[in-house]
Order: structure tokens, then C-alpha cells, then sequence
């Protein structure tokens, strides 16, 4: 391949530049950042080509790291040839590893250094590669793929403006991160794709190799080796090694690195189990900690496997403690009335309790050995741990017992269909000691999910198909769900909800994150199953949609669902991440801007902004967003620019823009490893209880924002989907305080509207002032039991019930 002279250097840069604009381009002109100064020379200008910039990893103030190639833009539709005035700001930073390049905002860098010297394994695929000829500007839709030959080629077949088109493709560069993929001579057409190296098979990169270099020579053999080692794929890379010790014995060396290898391997292996035990699954845990491989291991790495095992030995050693202890208790209790009502809670006890809930007996096995105190004291501590949590539990078994029977009438509560039902366990409730609402917020937050699931399973373990009521436009919605291995309904479990575009289905939408069922390992393979994740895929669309309408049924058919399964499943609701693919992703945008409170996190994939999402920009602060496109998907980052350049740009904002060089509209699984890493990020999670709250709302139903709620939104600020004025209209914006002194003031444009009160937010044995445009609201704030019910039943949020509330105007 011809190789163009970069004009201010005089080195050939060629296609060996990876540039790191949005444009085809071998070099940008950028500005030194404050950032960054210690990392370029000290001139005003830099000029950004391949072979004279530093590898660096930039770490962000959310905890996120990214690391490649890094310049800086003024705007994501800037020219890269005239990227402004020398003294212009330069408020993006661009990284650039040469299989995407990702886009974050210069105030949120926390930090920025060089990487660690490294000489990555980089080893080219000779190839017939076109020179000359049309160079691919836009990816059409995908017609089909097939796989790579032993050569490194394959068919890549779109729609063109003529119909289909065929593009032969090779493989000419690998590297641990990258796959480079290019047009050949055949078609006439230039084209630079790149893959994850993760993505592809070591039955691709060893045979297409193997094919380049001399399998005769063992330092091209141990090129491959280095290339595993490098991507972190230990287990192959031992693979590659074993055969190379088996063609070359006599090489001594070979056997002293796979030795190496297999303790590289071994700690990989331990990650692995410790991010299962992480996940909740500790059946496999225990598994894999007694087949843990002791030949050749470390000694610090068995010691730890051993401490591992000990400590399962030891969970099993206080569960069977914690039923001995507690019927030798209740055996000794004289009130034989006070025993019948404790029976009924041993008997949960053994069938219930395990190791997700054993912290719970913590206080009870303490002070189990405890003279001081009587054995219905301790059972108290048994019962009252069981029932409101770690560190919560009380030793007045009166009202421990108590506290079983207000959960139990609690859950009646929450599945009854009629008031009068509702009514009854409501004075129920109120009559029993445990009926406080203290008491009942900490009930509710740790008993198992109200609402019992009895679909049947589909052909999937954990994978349950249901519906739920819906709206006038379709009475019912329905919604495929997937478990995590190992589900457990005492522990909570994070969530993806996941919106399937055009042409895809929601089952679809469930193997991307979670991956598809394998017979042999008997549990899904994808990283929302290792991880420990619920998925959620709504069947939101109409049949035959082809493009997201912005409309109250696809806004139900979401959050209906959501509601319906965290009543059914034990969902983390601060943990709770919106995604969608292509409109699926249009969906996932404006569904997460019109209701910013409900998401810890928004991943719109290949998703375009149009309508609302463009006046709802400012409900995106606070929100986790994750965008990711194709360069050469129809101009993406350039059509999206401006909605992008307002979050890269502006304040508050927490977002983060990847785009895959060369590709075009496709799902993306290449970045799911790193989409999991930002979700795992301990800063991306829902804070549900804000100090301050500013929204927009144009629509009706946009209109429930943390703890505010409006009504009566004025009629020249509301742009239904259907009239399709949204343009001309401007949407109110609401704003409120929590302020000292147990005061809160509102500044609404509504009609009317509720603001909700809990104790994260008030202290209920103190006056509560609530103030709304300027004026105090005159009703008395109280901490309210049948508040409390009703809030839990209508949102299904069990972690963050409201006490109270207040309404305006006064009625």
C-alpha cells in the first residue's frame, strides 16, 4: 500500500496513521490540553500522527479508564483539517486504540498518564488489498457475512444503491486489541474495518497466522503466543505453546514459559471465580474452588483457592448453627402461645435461609453464647434479623413476632386486586406493633419480591416470557425476562432492560446480553449471565415499526415492564441500566431523558437523535449516558453532533462516545466487555434521593421526576407525538430544594402536582415546610402507613418507599 508523507514531519505515515477524527484524514491538527501538557512537546500546535504520539491512559473522575492515542476537538462536527483558531478551547479529548475511538469530556479527567512501554505484537496478513478505486464512505444495510477463510477472507454483502453488493475482505493486521479488515483487489473498493481481536475464534488468528508465517520457525510460532499473552486469552496462548513444545522439543526454554503460563492462567481462572462469587453464584464457585487445577500453581494462589474454600466451610458451619442454636432457643421458651407463633418462622428459617441472607443472623449468632440475655430474647434477635435486615435486628420477641405477621399481611397488601382487600390488611396492619412505618420500610426492603411468577420457563433455564396490563392503544404488553444463574430472590441482582430494533426480536435482544444457552455448560454464556444481571427485552414495538414513534404505548410498554418484573424479581433498582439497539436505541434515549429518575445508566447503540431527545437535553445531567456507532454508518457522529457536542460540552453531564472504525450499523458485541466495566463502575449508580431536581416536560406522561410529580402541564407547553409541533413548543421546566431546616421549595408551571417525602430527604418528627412558587402549603406532612402501601404497590420500588406526601394546591 502506498504510504503518504506526513507534511510536517516528512515520515510516511500512510494508512499506518490511525487517525482519530470522525473524517478520513492521516493527521489532526490539535491544541495542547492543561491536561495533557506533560505528555506533548511544548509547542502550541501538535500535529497528531501515529508514529509520534505516546500511548496513555486517561482516567476519568466516575472511575472509568480508557486508553489508546489521544487528541482533542472543539465539536464532534468540527473539521479535522480546520479544527478553529489556534486559541479556540478544546473541551472533547479523543482516544484512539486503533479499533474505535472514544470521545469524553475534558472536565471529567481525573487523571492522565503515560502507558507502561510495551511492544504490542503486531503482525501483518499479506493481502491483495485495493489501492485504487471508490473508497467506502457509508456501510448500507447488511445483507449477510460469512466466515473467514484460512486465508483471512470473507464475503461482506450489503444493500447498495444498485442493488446487493459483495466486498471481498482479508485480514492484514493483528494485534492484541485489533483486528484490521480491508477491501481487496477483487471488488475495486478500499475499505478499512476493524474487530475486536476478542471477537474472533483462535481457530481464525492461529489458522490465518499460521498461513502468513513459517510454522517451521519457532520464533514466528512464538509470535502467536506472544500476540494470546497479550490480549489476556491465557488458555489459548498455552494451547499455541503446547503445540509449539510438541513440534519443537528440543527448544528448552518453550517448557520454563508454559510454566509461566499456567500461572498466568491460574490467576486468570481465580479472577474468574471471584467474579462469580461476586455475581451471587456460589454453586459454581464451590465447584470450581475443589477442581482447581494444584499442579504447577503458585503457592500464594493455592493458599488463596484454600482460604476460598475455608470460608464456604465456615458459611455452611453458621447456617446449620444458626437452625441448631434457634430451635434449642425456642425449645426452651415456657409461653407455649408466644412458641406456636414462632414455629411458623422456624420452619421459613429452614427452608428459606442461605447464604445470601445469613448476614442477617450476624446479631443472633453473636450473641447467641450471651448470659445476659433469655432465650426469647435471642430467638428475637433470629426472628427480627430474618425480617428487617443486617444490623437491624431487636430482642422483644412480641414484636419480632409481630413483625412476621405485618410482612405476611403486607403481601397481601401488595397482591390484593380490590380496595375493600387492600383496606382490610391495611387496618390489619396498623394494629400490630411491628405496623410502624419504619418498621414496614425495612419489612418491605428485605422481604422476597410480593408478587409470585407462575409462568412456565421457556426452552431456556430462568427465561420466563409474561405480559402486563397495558394502555388504551393495547391492552396488554408482554416482555421476555432472563434470569442470572443462580437466582436467588433474598439478593439483588443489577438489571439491563434492552430494546430490540427493527428487524431483531426481544429474545434476540436477551442472547446479546446475556448470551445463548449452552447444553454442555448448562447456563447461558454471555457476560449478563457471568456478571450476574437480569435482562429485560419489552415487545415494544407495533407489528411491522420501522422507526421509534415517541409515543405514550412504546413509553408503557417499557415502563410497565420494568414495574411488573421488580415486582415480580429482585431487581437492584439503583442498578437498573436502559439500552437499545438502532430505533430500539432512538427508544432507549428518549425514554431515558423523559424519565431520568428510573435508570442508574443509558446505552443507546447505533441510535439517532430526532424530537423530544433534542429538547430534553437538560435531563441528561446526572444521567450516565454510553453512546456507540459506526464511522461509516451514514454519517453518525455527524448527524448526532449537535445533541453530542451539548453533553461533551455542557456541565453535569457524565457521558461517554465510541465510534468503531470503519464499521457500520451493526449491534456492536465488540464493546459489551467495556460496557459492563462502565456499569460496574461504583459511581453509576441511581441516587434516588437528590438534593435538587431541574426537569423538562412537553409531553403528559413526562412528568414524574425522583420525588416530584406534576399534573396539568399548560396546554401551550404540551406537543403530543402525533401533532408534530414539538419544535415550536417549549417545554416547562420545573425546579425544586431540599433545603435546611426540614424545608423544600418547588418552582412548578403546573397546575398541580405532589411532592413525596421519606426520611432520606426530612425528618418526620420534626415540622415539614414545603413551599411551591413562592407560596407554603398548608397541609401537615406526616409519615403516613397507608402512603407508604400504596406507593410500594403502584411503583414497585421496595428499596426507596415515600412516607408521605404533599399536594398542590391545597385541597
Amino acid at each position: 500500500m502506498k504510504a503518504a508523507s506526513c507534511p510536517i514531519c516528512g515520515i510516511a505515515c500512510g494508512e499506518a496513521a490511525l487517525p482519530v477524527t470522525f473524517q478520513e484524514s492521516d493527521m489532526l491538527v490539535v491544541l495542547r490540553s492543561r491536561h495533557l501538557r506533560h505528555l506533548f512537546v511544548a509547542a502550541t500546535i501538535v500535529t497528531l500522527c501515529a508514529h509520534d504520539l505516546t500511548a496513555t491512559v486517561i482516567t476519568m473522575k466516575s472511575g472509568m479508564q480508557v486508553e489508546g492515542k489521544i487528541a482533542e476537538m472543539g465539536s464532534l462536527n468540527e473539521n479535522p483539517l480546520n479544527p478553529g483558531t489556534e486559541g479556540s478551547t478544546k473541551p472533547i479529548i479523543i482516544v484512539d486504540d486503533g479499533l474505535r475511538r472514544t470521545f469524553v469530556r475534558d472536565l471529567d479527567v481525573a487523571a492522565v498518564a503515560e502507558s507502561p512501554a510495551t511492544a504490542d505484537e503486531r503482525i501483518i496478513v499479506k493481502q491483495p488489498v485495493a489501492e485504487a478505486g471508490r473508497r467506502i464512505g457509508n456501510i448500507g444495510p447488511i445483507l449477510g457475512v460469512t466466515a473467514f477463510d484460512k486465508w483471512g477472507r470473507r464475503t461482506f454483502s450489503m444493500q447498495g444503491p444498485q442493488g446487493q453488493l459483495d466486498v471481498i475482505q482479508g485480514i492484514t493486521e493483528i494485534t492484541p486489541t485489533y483486528t484490521r479488515v480491508e477491501g481487496l483487489r477483487g471488488t475495486g473498493l478500499i475499505w478499512d474495518m476493524r474487530l475486536a481481536t476478542s471477537s474472533l475464534s483462535r481457530e481464525v488468528i492461529s489458522t490465518v497466522i499460521r498461513e502468513s508465517l513459517s510454522e517451521d520457525n519457532p520464533d514466528d510460532r512464538l509470535r502467536i503466543v506472544r500476540l494470546y499473552i497479550q490480549a489476556n486469552r491465557f488458555g489459548d496462548a498455552l494451547l499455541e505453546l503446547d503445540e509449539l513444545i510438541r513440534d519443537f522439543p528440543e527448544v528448552d526454554e518453550l517448557k520454563a514459559q508454559a510454566d509461566r503460563l499456567r500461572q498466568s492462567l491460574a490467576q486468570r481462572m481465580l479472577r474468574e471465580i471471584e467474579l462469580r462469587r461476586d455475581a451471587g453464584q456460589h454453586e459454581r464457585v464451590h465447584a470450581l474452588l475443589g477442581a482447581f487445577p494444584e499442579k504447577g500453581v503458585a503457592g500464594v494462589t493455592l493458599l488463596t483457592v484454600r482460604d476460598m474454600l475455608a470460608t464456604y466451610e465456615k458459611r455452611v458451619q453458621q447456617y446449620e448453627q444458626t437452625l441448631e442454636l434457634l430451635a434449642e432457643n425456642i425449645g426452651k421458651i415456657d409461653d407455649e402461645a408466644i412458641k406456636e407463633k414462632v414455629l411458623p418462622i422456624e420452619q421459613e428459617l429452614k427452608e428459606e435461609l442461605n447464604i445470601h441472607a445469613l448476614d442477617r443472623m450476624a446479631d443472633f449468632l453473636r450473641l447467641a453464647d450471651d448470659p445476659g440475655l433469655k432465650p426469647d430474647q435471642k430467638v428475637a434477635l433470629a426472628v427480627s434479623g430474618w425480617l428487617l435486615g443486617s444490623g437491624e435486628a431487636i430482642d422483644n420477641l412480641a414484636v419480632a413476632a409481630s413483625l412476621f405477621e405485618v410482612r405476611n399481611e403486607v403481601s397481601k397488601y401488595l397482591n390484593a386486586k380490590r380496595p375493600h382487600e387492600r383496606d382490610n390488611s391495611l387496618e390489619k396492619i396498623k394494629s400490630l406493633e411491628g405496623g410502624s412505618p419504619g418498621y414496614l420500610a425495612r419489612l418491605i426492603a428485605n422481604m422476597k419480591p410480593p408478587i409470585p411468577t407462575e409462568a412456565e420457563e421457556l426452552t431456556t433455564p430462568g427465561h420466563y416470557q409474561l405480559s402486563v396490563p397495558g394502555v388504551e392503544q393495547q391492552p396488554e404488553f408482554s416482555y421476555e425476562i432472563q434470569l442470572p444463574p443462580e437466582y436467588n430472590p433474598y439478593r439483588r441482582y443489577p438489571c439491563v432492560v434492552t430494546l430490540n430494533g427493527a428487524g431483531s426480536t426481544p429474545e434476540q435482544q436477551i442472547d446479546w446480553w446475556a448470551g445463548t444457552y449452552s447444553d454442555r455448560a448448562l447456563t447461558r454464556q454471555g457476560q449478563a449471565a457471568r456478571r450476574g444481571y437480569v435482562v429485560i427485552a419489552p415487545k415494544w414495538q407495533k407489528e411491522f415499526q420501522r422507526e421509534y414513534e415517541f409515543t405514550l404505548r412504546e413509553h408503557a410498554s417499557v415502563l410497565f415492564a420494568l414495574r411488573d418484573a421488580i415486582q415480580r424479581v429482585s431487581i437492584d433498582t439503583d442498578r437498573v441500566f436502559l439500552s437499545g439497539h438502532s430505533m430500539g436505541g432512538d427508544a432507549a434515549w428518549d425514554i431515558g431523558l423523559s424519565h431520568p429518575d428510573l435508570w442508574a445508566g443509558v446505552i443507546p447503540i447505533v441510535a439517532n437523535a430526532d424530537r423530544y431527545i433534542h429538547k430534553y437535553s437538560d435531563n441528561g445531567r446526572g444521567l450516565p449516558m454510553y453512546f456507540v456507532g459506526g464511522e461509516r454508518d451514514g454519517g453518525w457522529l455527524n448527524e448526532n453532533g449537535m445533541e453530542l457536542d451539548r453533553y461533551l460540552k455542557g456541565s453535569k453531564y457524565d457521558v461517554t462516545v465510541v465510534q468503531y472504525l470503519g464499521r457500520g450499523h451493526e449491534h456492536f458485541q465488540d464493546e459489551i466487555q467495556r460496557l459492563f466495566d462502565w456499569m460496574e463502575l461504583t459511581s453509576h449508580r441511581r441516587q434516588f434521593f437528590p438534593r435538587e431536581i431541574e426537569a423538562l416536560s412537553m409531553r403528559p406522561w413526562d412528568n414524574y421526576f425522583w420525588w416530584l410529580e406534576l399534573d396539568e402541564i399548560p396546554t401551550r407547553s404540551v406537543s403530543l407525538p402525533a401533532e408534530g409541533k414539538e419544535r415550536t413548543v417549549r417545554p416547562i421546566k420545573t425546579a425544586a430544594k431540599i433545603l435546611e431546616n426540614n424545608r423544600i421549595t418547588v418552582s412548578a408551571r403546573s397546575g398541580s402536582g405532589v411532592v413525596w417525602l421519606s426520611p432520606e430527604m426530612v425528618d418526620f418528627d420534626q415540622p415539614i415546610t414545603v413551599t411551591v412558587n413562592g407560596r407554603n402549603i398548608r397541609k401537615e406532612a406526616t409519615a403516613d402507613v397507608r402512603v407508604l402501601l400504596e406507593d410500594v404497590r403502584t411503583r414497585g420500588d421496595r428499596q426507596h418507599p415515600f412516607w408521605s406526601k404533599v399536594e398542590w394546591p391545597d385541597r
